[in-house]
């Protein structure tokens, strides 16, 4: 078996990841994008130093074990920090795509509802015509379809299930201590979108359209600061057009189903032996 990562993986595996799309897909292609794309850098006591980027959903254990956040004497987390989570999750069959057709799953064990790809399987039809001509001729690759087209062709298609379209948002939350932090935070998300508001974010290959609000939410804390700690925060939300195929972990049949054409059928001839007058079988 090849090493994980490794340009004969694809070939060898029954799965195809680039048409792998879940949930966790689509978290990690926004959680990329703020902290690898933007990767957003301020001025702070330590120097001009990458702003750590957390997912809010993770477990408690995790954001304490995790090098890249600062945190103070309490325990408490050192300002500036971006905080992303999902807040809401919307199934509208109307809103990006064509209504959606009746496609019912194909009647087997493997199921699958669309076929993606159609491709011919070389070695397999190699075979045949090897086995043709040595059968015609007495030589392996003896080219018997010079004149005609060899009908012996054996396909391989990819079925998958069917794509259903949702529309997830997220919150991303901007903290810092300081008003100039925020202005080196804020103006990169301004930025990005150009003069329009969709951005592309991806995960392992996969790319999905993601739509930024046009309102910047600031909540600060900075009018009563003798009695509550000083704090710039704004917030952004996010709309991912994504997609989901197939169940995930819990999927019984397979996700990318491969089959195979049948390019010959052969029926068993029966042959009956029967004993004539003078004792000797005969068929």
């Amino acid at each position: 078996m090849p090493h994980k990562g490794s340009i004969n993986e694809e070939l060898t595996s029954r799965d195809i990841p680039r048409f792998k799309s879940d949930l966790e897909d689509i978290d990690f292609a926004v959680y990329k994008f703020v902290d690898e794309r933007l990767n957003l850098h301020t001025k702070t006591n330590k120097g001009f130093k990458k702003v750590p980027t957390i997912w809010s959903g993770a477990e408690r254990a995790h954001n304490v074990k995790d090098d890249d956040i600062n945190r103070n004497l309490q325990g408490m987390i050192t300002l500036p920090v971006i905080s992303l989570e999902r807040k809401s999750m919307v199934k509208d069959d109307k809103a990006r795509t064509i209504p959606y057709a009746t496609v019912d799953p194909i009647g087997d064990l493997k199921g699958g509802h669309l076929t993606i790809n159609k491709v011919i399987k070389q070695d397999k039809t190699r075979n045949f015509a090897r086995a043709d001509a040595y059968r015609r001729r007495g030589q392996n690759n003896f080219p018997i379809y010079k004149n005609k087209k060899n009908e012996k062709i054996v396909y391989e298609t990819l079925t998958i299930p069917i794509p259903i379209y949702v529309e997830v948002g997220y919150e991303i939350a901007l903290r810092t201590e300081y008003q100039e932090q925020m202005n080196d935070l804020l103006t990169p998300f301004i930025r990005i979108s150009n003069g329009h508001r969709r951005v592309y974010v991806e995960n392992n290959g996969t790319a999905y359209e993601a739509f930024i609000d046009k309102t910047y939410d600031m909540k600060n804390i900075i009018s009563a600061y003798e009695s509550k700690e000083r704090a710039y925060e704004t917030i952004i939300k996010m709309n991912v057009y994504g997609y989901l195929i197939g169940d995930g972990k819990n999927q019984e049949q397979p996700r990318v189903v491969r089959r195979e054409n049948a390019v010959q059928i052969r029926f068993a001839r029966e042959r009956i032996i029967t004993k004539d007058e003078e004792g000797e079988f005969r068929f």
